[in-house]
């Protein structure tokens, strides 16, 4: 019982990471463009989370049930797995990349199921096609929709006055960013409650064929809302100032596009990653006006895709291996400890080169950071 309840906590805690890594999918361009004041963009946002959590649980039901084998998991690899998510989402807030909250999560089941289990326990087919392919064509499909979505907003733009074209597109940036946080919280807030629910089939809780329980849903979306308030300003910074430079009608193309993709793959159940939708869709507005991208910033992100759901798998793996060594209870708070330290040390760490609402939008050079201030940004 000890160890379903630190599971639950860790849960919880992964999802507050996953609200403050991701709150720059929803609100760094509204934030770039001065659409919205920081401290504003990141409250509606964390609100438009919390209503979105409770739409749907399509997506939850895949995280449960279809991309390991329910009856090879066990209270200890879920926990592992989550443990697997944190880490790689500190890490990676720390260096102000925006990567993906989902694989780092589905990447930590796996990697423990993995050791528990062996390779049998983890449905291939199941990752292949509602992880690995959309992970491959989400954001080629977001660029491209947003290209022609920034083509199209400046087409039909071009008789108006350039001020007034600005402020009507900032006014539309408030619904399209509000929007993209609802689409959000009915995406990413679904992968904690069907951690959970993983959690609570594999302590004999609940039945394998039951639906998430009602405080898992409320749980979660408190959790990934309460995250998002936060403001993971690092990241916000990257994606917002970092890829390109930014205006308001780009900004709408691109938190528009966002939306509709993220919400189609939240209806078909489909997992995605809403930092490469929006990450993709950002890249596209730049293309779509044919103004430079920096392809470094954005090679540093691709990268990071690639690499997070096998690191987070062997962040997980490890974990599993600890627990099981040193045994239940004690392996969990063993491990819970040395996660606590990691996550610790990179907060303090990231005091040193602390970015906040009043520098997020300073210039950006081509070393990654403002002027004035270190390669790589802070949260508040």
């Amino acid at each position: 019982m000890v160890i379903l309840v630190m599971t639950v906590v860790l849960g919880l805690s992964f999802d507050f990471t996953n609200g403050f890594h991701d709150s720059a999918n929803a609100m760094a361009t509204s934030i770039a463009t001065g659409a919205l004041k920081p401290r504003v963009a990141v409250g509606i946002s964390a609100v438009a989370n919390l209503v979105g959590a409770f739409l749907s649980l399509s997506v939850a039901a895949t995280i449960a049930k279809g991309i390991v084998d329910q009856n090879s998991v066990t209270v200890e690899v879920v926990f592992a797995g989550l443990a697997g998510g944190i880490a790689w989402n500190v890490a990676t807030w720390y260096l102000g990349i925006p990567s993906s909250s989902s694989h780092a999560l589905i990447g930590g089941v796996i990697g423990a199921t993995l050791v528990n289990a062996g390779r049998h326990a983890v449905i291939w087919q199941g990752v292949a096609s509602k992880v690995f392919i959309p992970a491959i064509f989400a954001p080629i499909i977001a660029a491209a929709v947003a290209a022609l979505a920034t083509w199209l907003a400046y087409r039909t733009t071009t008789k108006v006055v350039d001020q007034v074209k600005a402020t009507g597109f900032r006014w539309g940036q408030a619904g399209t960013a509000t929007l993209v946080s609802l689409a959000h919280g009915t995406n990413d807030a679904q992968k904690t409650m069907g951690v959970l629910t993983l959690a609570l089939v594999a302590n004999h809780n609940i039945a394998p064929d039951a639906t998430t329980p009602d405080w898992v849903i409320i749980s979660c979306a408190i959790a990934i809302s309460a995250g998002t308030y936060i403001g993971g300003w690092r990241i916000i910074r990257t994606l917002g100032k970092g890829l390109i430079e930014i205006e308001s009608p780009q900004g709408f193309a691109a938190e528009a596009t966002s939306a509709a993709v993220i919400l189609s793959s939240s209806h078909y159940g489909i997992p995605l990653s809403t930092t490469q939708v929006c990450s993709g869709s950002v890249v596209g507005a730049g293309l779509g006006r044919g103004q430079p991208v920096r392809w470094s910033v954005f090679g540093r992100m691709v990268v990071t895709w690639v690499v997070t759901l096998p690191a987070a798998a062997a962040v997980g793996a490890l974990t599993f291996a600890v627990i099981r060594w040193i045994g239940g209870d004690a392996g969990a708070i063993v491990m819970s400890i040395v996660l606590g330290i990691f996550c610790g040390g990179i907060y303090l760490l990231s005091r040193k080169s602390a970015v906040n609402p009043d520098n997020v939008n300073d210039e950006w050079d081509d070393k990654g950071g403002a002027s004035h201030e270190p390669a790589y940004d802070s949260a508040a």
